[in-house]
């Protein structure tokens, strides 16, 4: 695995840090770029990214979105349109300083959302694999964040997230919370973006994710402008590349092999 792989790309609203997993033997060069949650970050994904490396032989990428993890901080709050301005004006940029060309997506939680938008507009994604990730507001989903931010409430809370995010943790909390919770982003959905996307998709979630019932799940894969498949992790919960590894790398490689992404 190469150790080379710690970088940081220039756009027009700061610095993004990223960094690639490049495995020893490679099958493919068309790389799974990562997109992550909403309090995520590139070391959140763990070893994760490394072992899918390893397991489909292809290059990985991932990056810390603007105002999370090494990335620059943000000033203001996102807006509601957040999950669509990732595939409007982020990803674009970073795209080409990454010089990708063809590429495949995997999102966790809103990065699969953010996967989605930013398919719907490019056909130069091959591919979509959503990990846990919401296709509209749920009161699951809202419940699930309300009792996360009670805990964050409580002492020595918001340290957790300072490991990961340094002084911009509490925006990453905010930015999380704030958004999901306002009464003017209950009517988000990906219905607008779910239906141009003509690559083929994966969707996985846990059957027990505290975020979101299967019916995320089920409206990208039914929805999609292009061949879906889902797949429904049993006593799984929001995590399925950490709760689940072995059978996420076991589904993503035939995926990837059965529509030739190459």
């Amino acid at each position: 695995m190469s150790t080379d792989n710690k970088f940081q790309l220039q756009i027009s609203q700061g610095t993004i840090y990223a960094k690639r997993w490049i495995p020893e033997q490679i099958s493919s060069n068309i790389p799974l770029v990562l997109l992550h949650d909403s309090l995520g970050s590139v070391g959140l994904w763990r070893d994760f990214p490394e072992a899918l490396a390893s397991h489909i032989s292809r290059p990985i990428y991932a990056y810390d979105r603007l105002g999370f993890g090494a990335s620059s901080a943000r000033d203001a709050l996102p807006n509601i349109r957040f999950v669509e301005e990732e595939g409007d004006i982020y990803f674009p940029q970073i795209k080409k300083a990454l010089g990708l060309e063809k590429y495949i997506l995997l999102g966790h939680s809103v990065g699969g959302s953010m996967s989605v938008a930013i398919a719907a507009n490019d056909p130069d994604c091959l591919g979509v694999i959503t990990m846990a990730s919401q296709a509209f507001v749920e009161k699951l989903t809202t419940a699930g964040i309300r009792s996360m931010q009670k805990i964050f409430e409580q002492p020595g809370q918001l340290e957790r997230l300072q490991k990961w995010h340094g002084k911009k943790a509490e925006w990453v909390l905010h930015a999380w919370t704030d958004i999901w919770l306002s009464p003017e982003f209950a009517s988000w959905s990906l219905a607008s973006s779910i239906g141009k996307v003509k690559c083929p998709v994966l969707a996985i979630h846990g059957d027990k994710d505290e975020y979101g019932s299967v019916a995320f799940p089920e409206f990208i894969s039914s929805r999609s402008g292009g061949k879906a498949e889902m797949l429904i992790l049993e006593n799984c919960g929001h995590f399925p590349h950490k709760e689940r590894t072995e059978q996420v790398l076991e589904r993503i490689k035939p995926f990837l092999l059965a529509y030739t992404l190459e």
